[in-house]
């Protein structure tokens, strides 16, 4: 008979998997998961949270916030991947599987047109409900001046869709529908802490950011692959930040 804190459960997750079916013998225990996704978040919440003070604090320079976010974006990656080694969990856990690559590359592709109008038009309301935004359309340290700048914004906004994606749908949902029992709540808990990561957006840009994490978690369950919310994640950032600003006169 398994102990209390390993019992299976019959949760269905992202990669149709059971949530906690993993090797008594090898697979960390739901106490285990707990404590390792509380050490997760004590190294990324920090971050996430002083964001909320960007705007108050001198201006940082575009490359010096795009390679500070982009080292940390990778070392975050790299300690999930050490977590499912040490664990002797595969890569499908978080979503890294290339079934259906292309079909989900154009699933991504074929929802950004009705997801972005979405969001426009959530956070319009939202900003004419009082809800506050920034006067601007994107802080000085999003915005990209010069041909090196754009090329380092166009890893920065790969890096980031792979990262956060991995991050945040596929680590945090698993370790949370582990610890919570519970899909909605591992959804809406590493949504919450998604759009912590935005306060420089106001309030009306955090619960944009929260609309858009939800609708992520929910292509990613759909699928049961990171690709579609890569792609999809990826394809927003790619217009806010390289193509709206090359638009915009100087």
């Amino acid at each position: 008979m398994c102990r209390s804190d390993e019992v299976r459960v019959n949760v269905v997750n992202p990669t149709g998997n059971n949530w906690g079916e993993l090797d008594e013998q090898t697979g960390p225990s739901r106490i285990e998961q707990t404590f390792e996704v509380l050490v997760f978040l004590a190294v990324i919440v920090p971050s996430e949270i002083l964001s909320y003070f960007v705007l108050q604090a001198a201006t940082a320079s575009f490359v010096l916030s795009a390679t500070a976010t982009i080292v940390r974006d990778l070392a975050l990656v790299a300690l999930i991947l050490f977590f499912l080694w040490h664990n002797r969990e595969g890569l499908p856990r978080i979503g890294w599987t290339w079934r259906s690559f292309w079909a989900n590359v154009g699933i991504g592709i074929g929802l950004f047109i009705p997801f972005t109008l979405a969001a426009g038009l959530i956070e319009s309301v939202l900003r004419d409900a009082g809800l506050s935004a920034p006067s601007a359309p994107l802080p000085s340290f999003l915005t990209a001046a010069g041909a090196g700048q754009y090329v380092l914004a166009f890893f920065l906004v790969a890096v980031v869709a792979v990262a956060e994606e991995t991050i945040f749908r596929g680590y945090l949902i698993l370790r949370f529908g582990n610890t919570t029992r519970s899909l909605a709540a591992a959804v809406i808990l590493s949504t919450g802490v998604f759009a912590l990561g935005h306060g420089y957006e106001g309030s009306a840009g955090i619960a944009t950011v929260a609309f858009m994490g939800i609708v992520f978690a929910l292509v990613y369950i759909w699928r049961g692959s990171l690709v579609a919310p890569m792609v999809l994640h990826f394809l927003q950032d790619f217009i806010s930040i390289i193509v709206l600003p090359l638009l915009m006169p100087h």
